[in-house]
């Protein structure tokens, strides 16, 4: 099995490159001139692009290929007090400077959006402000010249005191949502409320990959078996043009055991590679760890350790 390992849109290696430099709506107001306070909006926006090129040529020198680009890159982009701010055209270059680098290294990158965007609200103001958030999303994807489809990975949403009924709500939302943003969503099991089974519910029912999030799952304490979905969650991917994907962390303590710790514990990931090898070809696994790429260069070095792993690059192995 072949696993290609990213990490979540900032370097800890790279200084003053970041990609979620932003504005509130108090700071814009302050602004007397309103086109000087667009302007404003529009130099971050572009330094945010440009960290993220900057960004993307560091993983291109690291041989990583799989990236989370930040949800913050065009401050403000959906307060309803600036409906009329066209920034897609404004940030046509930089957008264009992106596309070109992805497009030259087959980097696979997505977005992971706030937890403010959710699909299974009764609430219509929540649930229109989720679908600009994903049409924002889809806007950007389509100014990098990459196909939106399964870019976007979200949480189910909230329990609102009934989880069965808030499960069934996101399925009678679903028939509300745009096609085109239908298609951008992949959906992730929690670690409070929407474990495994609830997560594989949707995603099978509504044509949904599930991606599988290792350590929210142990976390979850009334859910801790996990093999006997892995097939069933391999088989939510089946539709889609891109390979399986996965979220791993390791818990802060056992004290902190849903925080993330700054790096991968080897043992534990070696541990679900082992049990899943000969399920499936590819997996992409996403690092969510406070330490971003360093915590992928010292797993990467960790992992070499080991003789059932071969290195193939400097995020890319081979488990036998």
């Amino acid at each position: 099995m072949r696993v290609r390992m990213g990490y979540v849109a900032m370097s800890m290696q790279l200084q003053n490159c970041s990609p979620s430099q932003t504005m509130t709506y108090a700071q814009f107001s302050k602004i007397k001139d309103r086109d000087a306070a667009i302007k404003k909006l529009e130099r971050i926006a572009r330094s945010n692009l440009e960290n993220c090129l900057r960004l993307l040529k560091h993983n291109a020198g690291n041989d990583i290929h799989f990236f989370r680009l930040s949800s913050k890159l065009i401050p403000l982009a959906n307060h309803p007090e600036l409906s009329e701010w066209r920034y897609m055209n404004e940030l046509r270059e930089p957008l264009n400077s992106i596309a070109d680098f992805i497009g030259k290294h087959e980097m696979r990158v997505d977005f992971h959006p706030d937890h403010f965007v959710v699909l299974n609200s009764k609430e219509p103001d929540i649930l229109n402000m989720s679908l600009k958030t994903l049409h924002m999303h889809e806007a950007l994807l389509r100014g990098m010249n990459i196909p939106a489809e399964h870019r976007c990975v979200m949480h189910i949403g909230g329990a609102y005191e009934d989880k069965e009924k808030a499960l069934e709500q996101f399925i009678h939302n679903w028939g509300l949502i745009p096609v085109k943003y239908q298609k951008l969503v992949m959906l992730e099991n929690d670690d409070t409320t929407f474990h495994l089974k609830d997560t594989l519910y949707l995603c099978e029912k509504l044509g949904i990959p599930l991606v599988f999030d290792y350590h929210h799952h142990l976390a979850y304490h009334e859910e801790r078996d996990w093999e006997e979905d892995w097939i069933r969650i391999l088989s939510t991917w089946e539709a889609s043009p891109l390979p399986v994907k996965m979220h791993i962390s390791s818990p802060r303590s056992e004290k902190e055991y849903r925080a993330h710790a700054d790096k991968v514990n080897v043992q534990m990931f070696l541990e679900f590679l082992h049990a899943v090898k000969d399920s499936t070809d590819r997996i992409d696994c996403m690092i969510e760890a406070k330490m971003k790429d360093e915590a992928l260069f010292t797993l990467m070095e960790e992992l070499s350790g080991f003789p059932e792993i071969i290195i193939l690059d400097g995020s890319t192995f081979e488990i036998v």
